[in-house]
C-alpha cells in the first residue's frame, strides 16, 4: 500500500464525504465557472492538507469529527486552490501536476477572478456557519502567505538573504499553511483550548522540515516535481546556497553570486554552482536543519497518547522527509 494510502485509512470515510462537501462547495450558477472548478476538483493531488486537519482533529478529540471539522478542511482546501491558480498566473505556468493549469486553458484574466471566486467562497463558507475563530486562523495564514511570497522577491532582488530571514520566508510562505491545517483541526473539535496553539506550532515545524526538503531537489536529479536547478534560474536564494555563500572565500562568494545574478540561464554555469554547494557541504547542512524540524515536530506529536491518528500523523511526517517529489 502506498504511504498516502496508509496515512489516509483511518480518516477514509471523513476523505470521501469531505470531496462532496467540497465539490458541493465551489458551485456557482455561471456554467463557465462549474465547468472550471469541476475540471480543478477532478485534477486534485494529494490533499495533504485536509487530510492534516482530520487527523488532528482526531487525534486531539477521542476520534471525532463534527460539520466545522469539515468546513475547515473545505475552507482550507478553497483558499489553498485559490493561491495555485493565482500562483500560475504570476510565474506564467501552463502546468500543474502534469495538466494544463487553469491559465493555460482559459487565459490570465478568467484564471485571476477564478482565484478570488474560490478565496471569497472559503471566507463566505467561514462566515455563513459563524465560524469567525477559524476564519482568524485562515485569514492570518493568507496575510502570512502574500508576506512571505513579497519578502522573498525583495530578497532576490538584493542576494543578501540571511539564514534567519530564510527561516522567516519560508514559515511564511510555505509553513504557515500547514499550521493553519493542523490549528484548524484542534479548534473545530476543542475550540479555545491549548490544544490549538500546540497543533499550529505542530504543522508550522512540519512545514519548515517540507520546504527545506523542496529546497534539496532543486539540487538531486530524478524523477521530482520540477527540474534540477531551477530555483538558481529563479534567482531563489535557498538553505544549501545561502549555506555556502556564508562559508565561501570573498572570491568564491563573488562567483556564486555573479553565477545566480548574471548566468543563472547558463547550463553549464548552473550545473558548476551545484556541483559547488554539493562539495561545500550545503545540502548536508540543509538536510541536518531539516531533520532537526522533523524531530521538533515529532517530540510534540508523541505527547499525545497512541491511536490510529497519532501514528498516521508520524508517517505523514516521515513521508514529508523522505518523499521524491
Amino acid at each position: 500500500m502506498k504511504v498516502v494510502e496508509q496515512i489516509k485509512q483511518p480518516i477514509y470515510k471523513e476523505m470521501e464525504l469531505f470531496e462532496k462537501k467540497f465539490y458541493e462547495s465551489m458551485s456557482s450558477k455561471v456554467a463557465l465557472l462549474n465547468r472550471i472548478t469541476h475540471y480543478i476538483v477532478n485534477r486534485k493531488g494529494k490533499q495533504m492538507r485536509p487530510m492534516f486537519v482530520f487527523l488532528v482533529a482526531k487525534m486531539v478529540s477521542e476520534g471525532k469529527v463534527n460539520d466545522r471539522t469539515y468546513r475547515g478542511a473545505s475552507v482550507i482546501e478553497l483558499i489553498h486552490t485559490a493561491t495555485l491558480v493565482h500562483d500560475d498566473v504570476v510565474d506564467d505556468s501552463n502546468r500543474r501536476r502534469g495538466f494544463f493549469s487553469i491559465n493555460a486553458l482559459w487565459k490570465n484574466k478568467i484564471a485571476v477572478l477564478v482565484g478570488d471566486y474560490l478565496l471569497s467562497k472559503g471566507l463566505l463558507l467561514s462566515i455563513d456557519n459563524g465560524d469567525f475563530d477559524l476564519l482568524k486562523i485562515i485569514s492570518v495564514a493568507v496575510r502570512e502567505m502574500s508576506e512571505g511570497e513579497l519578502l522573498q522577491i525583495e530578497k532576490a532582488r538584493q542576494l543578501d538573504i540571511t539564514e534567519e530571514v530564510y527561516y522567516e520566508i519560508i514559515r511564511q510562505k510555505t509553513a504557515t499553511l500547514i499550521a493553519a491545517c493542523c490549528s484548524l483541526g484542534a479548534c473545530s473539535v476543542l475550540p479555545g483550548s491549548p490544544e490549538v496553539e500546540k497543533m499550529r506550532k505542530f504543522g508550522e515545524l512540519i512545514g519548515m522540515a517540507f520546504q527545506i526538503k523542496d529546497d534539496l531537489f532543486d539540487y538531486t536529479d530524478g524523477p521530482i516535481g520540477k527540474p534540477t536547478g531551477i530555483d538558481l534560474k529563479e534567482q531563489k536564494m535557498t538553505l544549501p546556497l545561502i549555506y555556502t555563500l556564508n562559508n565561501a572565500s570573498k572570491k568564491e562568494r563573488n562567483w556564486l553570486i555573479n553565477s545566480v545574478k548574471n548566468h543563472n540561464k547558463d547550463k553549464k554555469r548552473v550545473k558548476e554552482v551545484i556541483a559547488f554547494v554539493k562539495e561545500r557541504g550545503g545540502l548536508d547542512y540543509a538536510e541536518e536543519r531539516m531533520v532537526e524540524f522533523q524531530k521538533q515536530a515529532l517530540d510534540i506529536l508523541m505527547t499525545y497518547p497512541e491511536s490510529p491518528y497519532r501514528n498516521a500523523l508520524k508517517l505523514m511526517v516521515d513521508y514529508v522527509i523522505e518523499r521524491k517529489k
